[in-house]
Formats: structure tokens, C-alpha cells, sequence
């Protein structure tokens, strides 16, 4: 192949190379893993225990039940409480240093021994020092160094999502290291406390001449207001409204009662008056049936028609009797119509009052809207001044309560802070530090990992893990992918094929049936023309390019006269455009001297050996596409030690290539089973002349090994030749 031996080409890592080097070394790995992991747990066990407490606070509200509350119902400093940013604060505050020496002073840790500055320094601090790029920590106040061993083993935080801080300390003592986050909780709470009693004895000292002050001006601003208000005549009937308003609602409300009453009567004597006119009864009519006059006619009227009707049966209409009933009731009927003008006299009165009641309703009204609109100029000034009186009255109310809420938190239990402990530290048991199990995992994957990781860079930096790659055909670079990534994974067996040729050559597993497949053999010699067999070298190179499998071992018992051949089968199915490689495998090494372009090309021995890349040993043939995997410059014996890997090294080509073809010389049955993992696989007779006693002994041999397929290959075919047949014995 052009271009692999260069040495200018780029190189790749082999990363099959690295594993396997890892894995030759995996007793030394082991041992180093081994002794890194007692040395974590010696070490581990030989470091001093460190004990590790927690306390929790929550922040919240805590005012008194008694405490003036916003209009919305929430406490007015409720918002400042709940704020992230004073979250964060009262983490800033737990780690002032004034808190911090409060709590050293109650729990008296001048005395601890783990809070005194070493004597000795490290080297690397020492150097700082004497380069002046360190202070020493002896230069520093006794005071400083405490605040900072204690600072060093303090951890304050935010609990995620939550308004609760945690405080945590480490010492060597578990002890200690309880008591310090509950000192620090109380000495907190308690500063909390004490910062808002100040305030409020703060506020009240300054609320109280500012309340005075603000009696005296509300006083003056409602003086004022009634001043103003009785200079002007805005006396006031209710909160919202004046005398002159009041009047001027009564009148417009009298108006309305007035001309209702006027149209009620105008409609009353509209219909006595229509009644009247069509002549129609009255009776039905509100204010003439409603009349006792007219009711004590209508019922002589009717007392008179009844007296009428019953003499009229018994009378003669001239009777003196009846006449006298008639006239009797034509009167009073005079008296009902007169009665009935009367009535209409009297609505159309109370019509013509109704009138005369408006107008003077009207003149009224005029006057009171010319007395309103005037008080309404005045009232803007008195708006004015009752505003002012409000707003000093309201400020006024606010002042006291609030001055009435900070005198009631005067006392030291009436505030208390706005934090309380949730969970107080408890005394541990187990240490922080060291964790033996976690400490021990973590070193022997640690130094695992560096040992593997040392190998490897000692395969990179030796070269035995990096591949030269080269600018050549694309078929051929795609190949050397393939075959390197295969390289040091084990192929899948070949899968059974079901479709076997009717005519596949089957040979016998005792000697009787080889017997009966030499007599076959003398009866196909001596078959017509038209049923002879063709065993030709393109006969079975379209043969084998029909099949699926991917490996075919050429065996040669007549020597370099059947290796030529094989050289010849592998260049007439790379003329078909199918990717093959030959390998080999023989001891004359007659296929490389035909096919290679240098006797010194590393080849199959190389690989075996370890001394060649992979892809270092893939040649292109010098008179074909094919390609050629030589037999190499290595000592074969030494080659044949590693012969364990040439069934991997033949799977992985498999998988770059359409066909690989093994050339094994004259081998046998034992070299031929180290090739493949399965015996399914193609085995080829290379004999151009062909020695019926020779072919029969090796196909007896093989099938007695377990090998089912054998294919003879017995030279060039003539024109007009047959193809290759195999038929069962």
C-alpha cells in the first residue's frame, strides 16, 4: 500500500495497543492498587478525627399578638424579615467578628489547645515567610490568630429555597463542637432582642414631643375649620351636606310631591268631564262612587227604579202612584248629575291649588339654589381647612399608636427576635473526618486509574500504541478503520447457512464412506460431458463471491504450484470490483514474492510478534486491487507463539473486507482450526493437477475433524468450460 511505510505520514493511537498493554500488566496494576489502598487506610486510620455539629435558625416574624398591623393585616416590617437580601445579612451578621469574640468569651475557648498557633509552620510556609510574600502567624495580635482558627472551623449558610441558616463547627472535640452553634444561636437571638429593644426606646424618646407638637396643631386646624364655618353659614345638618343643601333637597323633593298630585287631579276631572259628555255612568269612577252624597242618591235611585218595576205589574202606567215614583226618581237623578258637577267642581279646585302650590315651590327653589351655589364657593375654603385637619389628626393617631406599641415592647420580654432555633446541635458520635470506607474507594480507583494511565503513556511515548496513517485510496483507508477497530474484539461465529448448494461437496466420517465417495468420484470421471464438473480458478472465485462467508483457507498440498494458484484466484475476484486480502501463511512465502513489491514488508509474522502496527502489514498486490498481507520478517517460531490472536486478527479483516483468503501451504487439519473460532468455514483444495487418492485422504481427514465444506481448485479454465460444481458423496 502506498504511503504506509512513509515516514512522514501522521500517526494514530492504537487504542486495542493500550488496553492490551494494561492488560499484560494487570498483576503489577493489581499489586499497586493493592498497596495504594493500605496506604489510604493506614493513613486514614493514623489521622486525627474531626467531629462536625449543626445548629438551625429560622428567620421569621415574632412581634407581639398585641402589635399594631398594616392595613392588609401583615406586620409593617414583615417585608424586611422575608427579604433575600436581609437573609444574606443575618448570615453576614452571624459572622461578625463581635459575635464571634462573645461566644469565645462565654465558652472560654482561650483555653482550648486546638485553637493556639502552631509552633512550627510547613516548609512551603516557612519559604513564604522568608520571602516576605507570607505574614507569620506568630506576628499576629493573640486575638487575630483565635478569630482565625475559630473562622476556619465556622461555616455559616443559606438553606436553598428556605429562610432558615444553618451554623456549622468542626472540632476535634464532639463536645465543643455542639456547644459553639448553640452558643452562637443565643448570643445571636440575644443581640436581636436587645437591637430591637434600642429601637423602641429609640421611638418612644422621639415620638413623645413630636405627639405634642401634633396636638396643638390639630387643635388649631379644627378651630380654624369652625371659625370658618360659622363665618360663612355652612352650618352643617349631617357629614356631607349643609342647611342650604338640606332646604334646597326638601324643597325639590316637595316640587315632585306637588306636580304629582296636580297631574292626578287634572287626569281625575279629565275622566269625570269625558264620563259627563258621552254620558256614560259614573259609577264607575274613584271620586264619584267615593262620595257619600252620591252614594246615598244611587241607592234612592235604585229604591225608586225597584218600587217602579213592582207596581208596574200590578198598576196601569196613568196610575197616580207611579206617576209620583217617577218624578220622585227624575229628581233624584237632577241631584246625582249635580252632585256629579260638584265632584268635578272640587277636583279641578284641587288641580288649580296644585298649580298654585308649584309656583311658589319653584320661587323657593330659585332662591335656595342661588343660597347653595353660594355656600358651595365657600365650602371650597372649608374643604381646604378640613383637610389639613385630617391629615394632622391621622398623623396624630399614627404617632400614638405607634408610641403605644413601642412603650408596650419596652420590656425586654415583649420583643423578642425575629429568629428562633429550629434545631439545636447535638454531640456527634461518628467523626466528620476522615470517612475510612470512602477514603479507601476513592484511592484505589485513584491510583488504578493513574497505573493504567502510566502504561499507557509509556506505550504512546514507546510508539508501540501509534499507527501510521497515510493519503491512499478511500476503499483502503476505509478498511484500516474497520480492521482497527475489530482488532481486539472477538468476531461473532459465523452464522450457519441454510441454503447450501444441492451439489456442496459432503465427505464421510469413517472409511467406509470414503470409500463410497472414491467410488462416487470414478463415476463422475466417467459421466456424460454435459454432467462434468468444473474446478476451475474462476469457477470457484464465482463461487465463493455468491457465499456469505467472509474467511476461505487455501490449502496447498502440492507447495508453490497451488499457492500461484490461489495468488491467481484472489486477483480474479478483486477484478470483479469485490474488496479481498490474502494472507500468508505459508513457509516458502511464495504468495508475497507474487504478489508484494518488497521481500521485506512486515507482514502476518510482524503482527503475531507484536512488532508491527496492523494496518503496517496491509500491502496493495502490484498487479491487481487486491491486497496482501505478507509473510513478514519476524521469526516464524516466535510468530506461531502468539497463533492464539490470528483468529481475532482474521475476524477483524473479515469485517473490513468482502473475502479474506488464508494461504496456508501445505498445512493441515491442526493449522487450519487455528485460523477461525468455528469450523464453518470454506476450506479450498489449491490442486492444479489434480491426485484423486491425495484429494479423497485430505476431505476424509477434514470431515473427520468436523469440517463440512471443501471446495477443489485444480487450475485456469478454457472457454466454454462449465462452472464449479460440488456434489454430495
Amino acid at each position: 500500500m502506498s504511503g504506509v511505510n512513509s515516514s512522514q505520514q501522521d500517526v494514530d493511537i492504537d487504542l486495542g495497543q493500550l488496553f492490551r498493554a494494561v492488560w499484560q500488566r494487570r498483576v503489577r496494576v493489581l499489586i499497586i492498587t493493592v498497596i495504594g489502598a493500605c496506604a489510604a487506610l493506614v493513613i486514614a486510620k493514623l489521622v486525627s478525627p474531626e467531629y462536625r455539629s449543626e445548629t438551625r435558625i429560622l428567620i421569621e416574624q415574632r412581634a407581639p399578638a398585641f402589635a399594631t398591623t398594616a392595613p392588609g393585616g401583615a406586620d409593617a416590617t414583615s417585608s424586611n424579615v422575608l427579604d433575600e437580601l436581609n437573609i444574606a445579612s443575618q448570615v453576614q451578621i452571624l459572622q461578625s467578628a463581635d459575635l464571634i469574640k462573645q461566644v469565645i468569651t462565654n465558652l472560654k475557648l482561650y483555653d482550648q489547645p486546638e485553637f493556639e498557633a502552631p509552633d512550627e509552620s510547613s516548609a512551603m510556609s516557612k519559604i513564604l515567610v522568608l520571602l516576605h510574600l507570607k505574614k507569620s502567624v506568630m506576628d499576629k495580635a493573640p486575638e487575630e490568630r483565635m478569630l482565625d482558627a475559630f473562622t476556619d472551623r465556622l461555616q455559616v449558610y443559606q438553606i436553598n429555597s428556605s429562610r432558615v441558616i444553618g451554623i456549622t463547627f468542626t472540632s476535634r472535640d464532639p463536645q465543643l463542637a455542639a456547644s459553639v452553634p448553640n452558643a452562637m444561636a443565643q448570643v445571636y437571638l440575644s443581640m436581636q432582642s436587645g437591637a430591637k429593644l434600642d429601637s423602641n426606646s429609640e421611638a418612644t424618646r422621639w415620638l413623645e414631643p413630636e405627639i405634642e407638637n401634633l396636638r396643638q396643631k390639630v387643635s388649631d386646624a379644627e378651630k380654624k375649620v369652625a371659625d370658618y364655618r360659622s363665618a360663612n353659614g355652612l352650618l352643617q345638618t349631617s357629614d356631607t351636606n349643609t342647611f342650604a343643601g338640606q332646604q334646597l333637597s326638601d324643597i325639590s323633593g316637595q316640587l315632585a310631591q306637588v306636580r304629582g298630585d296636580k297631574a292626578n287631579a287634572e287626569a281625575r276631572a279629565q275622566a269625570v268631564r269625558n264620563a259627563l259628555s258621552t254620558g256614560r255612568s259614573t259609577d264607575t269612577l274613584a271620586d264619584v262612587s267615593g262620595s257619600q252624597n252620591m252614594q246615598r242618591l244611587k241607592a234612592t235611585e235604585s229604591n225608586l227604579e225597584s218600587q217602579i218595576s213592582d207596581l208596574s205589574t200590578t198598576l196601569m202606567d196613568g196610575h197616580p202612584r207611579l206617576k209620583a215614583l217617577r218624578a220622585q226618581l227624575a229628581d233624584i237623578r237632577q241631584q246625582i248629575d249635580r252632585e256629579t258637577q260638584k265632584i268635578l267642581a272640587s277636583i279641578e279646585n284641587e288641580a288649580k291649588v296644585a298649580d298654585l302650590r308649584e309656583q311658589q315651590l319653584m320661587q323657593q327653589a330659585d332662591k335656595l339654589k342661588a343660597a347653595s351655589a353660594q355656600a358651595g364657593e365657600s365650602t371650597v375654603g372649608l374643604n381646604a381647612l378640613e383637610r389639613e385637619a385630617t391629615a394632622q389628626r391621622q398623623l396624630l393617631e399614627t404617632y400614638l399608636a405607634r408610641y403605644r406599641e413601642a412603650a408596650s415592647r419596652a420590656d425586654k420580654n415583649s420583643s423578642p427576635a425575629d429568629a428562633r432555633v429550629v434545631s439545636k446541635a447535638v454531640e456527634p458520635v461518628d467523626p466528620y473526618f476522615p470517612k475510612v470506607g470512602p477514603i479507601v474507594v476513592v484511592a484505589t480507583l485513584a491510583t488504578f486509574i493513574l497505573s493504567s494511565i502510566v502504561i499507557m503513556l509509556m506505550e504512546l511515548f514507546s510508539g508501540r500504541a501509534l499507527r501510521p496513517t497515510g493519503k491512499v485510496e478511500a476503499e483502503t483507508t476505509d478498511a484500516r478503520e474497520k480492521v482497527v477497530e475489530r482488532e481486539t474484539v472477538a468476531a461473532a461465529p459465523v452464522a450457519q447457512r441454510a441454503d447450501v448448494p444441492a451439489s456442496m461437496l459432503s465427505v464421510a466420517a469413517d472409511e467406509e464412506l470414503a470409500r463410497e465417495m472414491e467410488e462416487s468420484v470414478h463415476v463422475e470421471q466417467s459421466a456424460p460431458a454435459e454432467e462434468e464438473e468444473d474446478f476451475s480458478i474462476q469457477s470457484v472465485a464465482d463461487y465463493l463471491i455468491r457465499l456469505d462467508t467472509k474467511i476461505v483457507a487455501a490449502i496447498s498440498p502440492s507447495g508453490d504450484n497451488g499457492s500461484t494458484a490461489s495468488v491467481m484466484l484472489a486477483r480474479t475476484i478483486a477484478d470483479t470490483g469485490h474488496r479481498i486480502v490474502l494472507v500468508d501463511m505459508t513457509g516458502t512465502g511464495c504468495p508475497t514474492r507474487l504478489m508484494a513489491e518488497a521481500a521485506d514488508l512486515p507482514g502476518i509474522t510482524d503482527l503475531l510478534c507484536n512488532e508491527a502496527a496492523f494496518v503496517d502489514t496491509i500491502h496493495p498486490d502490484r498487479l491487481s486491487d487486491a491486497h496482501l498481507v505478507p509473510q513478514g520478517t519476524s521469526d516464524l517460531r516466535r510468530a506461531m507463539r502468539g497463533a492464539d490472536r490470528l483468529s481475532i486478527i482474521l475476524e477483524a479483516l473479515s469485517s473490513a473486507y468482502d473475502l479474506v483468503l488464508v494461504e496456508c501451504g501445505a498445512a493441515d487439519v491442526d493449522g487450519v482450526a487455528r485460523l477461525t473460532r468455528n469450523k464453518d468455514v470454506e476450506i479450498v483444495l489449491s490442486m492444479p493437477e489434480p491426485d484423486e487418492k491425495q484429494f479423497v485422504a485430505a476431505m476424509t481427514e477434514f470431515q473427520k475433524a468436523g469440517y463440512e465444506h471443501l471446495i477443489l481448485m485444480s487450475g485456469w479454465r478454457d472457454e466454454g468450460e462449465p462452472g464449479t460444481q460440488r456434489h454430495a458423496a
